[in-house]
C-alpha cells in the first residue's frame, strides 16, 4: 500500500462532519471545533472537498481539548455508519459471507480514511480487532487513547449495521493503565474493559461470524468490490509522485537512499524529480525526515526496540544524531516521548 503524505488533501469529509455533529449536540460551535483546521464549514457540506490527514488530527485535538465528555470519542465512533463509507461500506453491506466481509474491511482500509492500522483474526473463539493508532507527533496519551476508543465506537456500530443491533463485544483490551472512570467502562462499553494489555483488542464472539447476511448480494458484492478496487487505484493517482517517493524510501529505510537513486528509480532526471517536487510543496530531505519521523514514533510507541536499535534501523550512523533529529521533530527526547506515549 502506498502511504499518502500527512499534508495530502485526498479523503472526505466525513471524519470531519461526523465529530462535529456530535459536538454540535453538547452546544459547541463548527468555527470552534474547525479552528486551526483550514477548512471552512461551507466547504464540508460540498462532496468534493478533499482534508489530509493532519486536518482531521487538528480537528479530533479540538475536540477532545473542548468536549465534557470523558466517553466523546467513544459515543462520536457510534455516530460513525457504513452508509458513510461509500462503496467500501456498501461492499460491506452487501458481502454474502461474514468472514469474507472481515478480510475485506482489512484489505480495503485505506478507503476509510485510516487513522489507525487494523487487522482481524480469530483466536480462541473470537474475533479479535486490533487498533494501532497512526505514528504522528500529534498522537500523544491522550489522543492515543481518543482514537483507541473512537475507533472501538466505529467498530460497534458498523457490525450492529451490518450484523444487527444486538451485536456486542465481549472484552476490550487498550494498552494504556486505568483513567480515573474505569470501574464506568464496563457499563459504557458494555463488556468488561482490560487496562494495561500488549494490544488493543476488541474481541466478539465468532458464533457471529457463522450467520448469513440478511442483504447480502453476491452479484452486487462482486461489483462493489471492482469499484472499490478502482477507488484504490485512484487513490494512489492522487497520491501521485510524493507517493512513490515515499514507498521507495519505505522500503529502503535501513540503508540511506541517496536522491540519485530514487530518480533512477522513477525513471527521471534529478532535476526533473526536484522540480516536480517542488510542484507538490515538498523536497527529498522533507519527505524522508516525515517519515523517519512517523517510523521512530512507531517503534518507540509499538515496539520495545532500544533507541540504538531505533536509530540504526531509521540508517542514523549514530543514537546521538537519531536523539537530535527526534528532539527537533517532537520537541521530546525519544525516551521521554516513549515515557509519556500510549503504551505508559
Amino acid at each position: 500500500m502506498i502511504r499518502p503524505g500527512l499534508d495530502d488533501r485526498i479523503y472526505p469529509v466525513f471524519k470531519i462532519t461526523t465529530v462535529l455533529d456530535a459536538l454540535a449536540a453538547e452546544g459547541v460551535s463548527a468555527e470552534d471545533a474547525l479552528t486551526g483546521v483550514g477548512v471552512s464549514r461551507s466547504a464540508l457540506s460540498s462532496p468534493a472537498t478533499r482534508v489530509s490527514i493532519n486536518q482531521i488530527i487538528e480537528c479530533y485535538c479540538n475536540a477532545d481539548r473542548l468536549t465534557r465528555d470523558p466517553q466523546f470519542a467513544y459515543r462520536a465512533g457510534l455516530r460513525f455508519h457504513v452508509s458513510a463509507f461509500g462503496m467500501y461500506g456498501f461492499a460491506i453491506l452487501s458481502s454474502t459471507d461474514y468472514r469474507r466481509t472481515e478480510h475485506f474491511a482489512v484489505k480495503y482500509h485505506e478507503l476509510a480514511i485510516p487513522l489507525a492500522e487494523v487487522s482481524f483474526k480469530e483466536e480462541n473463539n473470537f474475533g479479535a480487532w486490533t487498533t494501532i493508532p497512526l505514528p504522528h507527533p500529534r498522537v500523544d496519551a491522550r489522543l492515543y487513547r481518543y482514537l483507541v476508543e473512537l475507533h472501538f465506537g466505529i467498530q460497534l456500530s458498523l457490525h450492529r449495521d451490518v450484523m444487527g443491533a444486538s451485536f456486542a463485544a465481549r472484552e476490550l483490551h487498550v494498552t494504556y493503565g486505568p483513567p480515573d472512570d474505569a470501574p464506568k467502562y464496563p457499563d459504557i462499553f458494555g463488556c468488561r474493559v482490560l487496562f494495561g494489555q500488549s494490544q488493543n483488542k476488541l474481541l466478539y464472539d465468532a458464533s457471529w461470524l457463522d450467520r448469513t447476511p440478511t442483504l447480502g448480494n453476491e452479484i452486487t458484492y462482486l461489483t462493489m468490490v471492482e469499484l472499490c478496487d478502482g477507488l484504490r487505484e485512484e487513490l494512489r493517482l492522487h497520491i501521485g509522485l510524493v507517493g512513490k517517493v515515499r514507498q521507495i524510501l519505505l522500503v529502503n529505510l535501513i540503508r540511506s537512499t541517496r536522491f540519485n537513486d530514487v530518480a533512477r528509480r522513477l525513471n527521471m532526471s534529478t532535476r526533473t524529480l526536484r522540480r516536480k517536487l517542488r510542484e507538490e510543496n515538498t523536497s527529498f530531505r522533507k519527505l524522508a525526515g516525515e517519515l523517519r519521523m512517523e517510523m521512530a514514533i512507531k517503534y518507540l510507541r509499538d515496539t520495545d526496540l532500544t533507541v540504538e536499535d531505533i536509530a540504526y534501523t531509521l540508517g542514523f550512523s549514530e543514537a546521538a544524531n537519531f536523539r537530535q533529529a527526534f528532539r527537533r521533530w517532537t520537541n521530546a527526547a525519544p525516551q521521554q516521548f516513549r515515557d509519556i506515549s500510549g503504551r505508559a
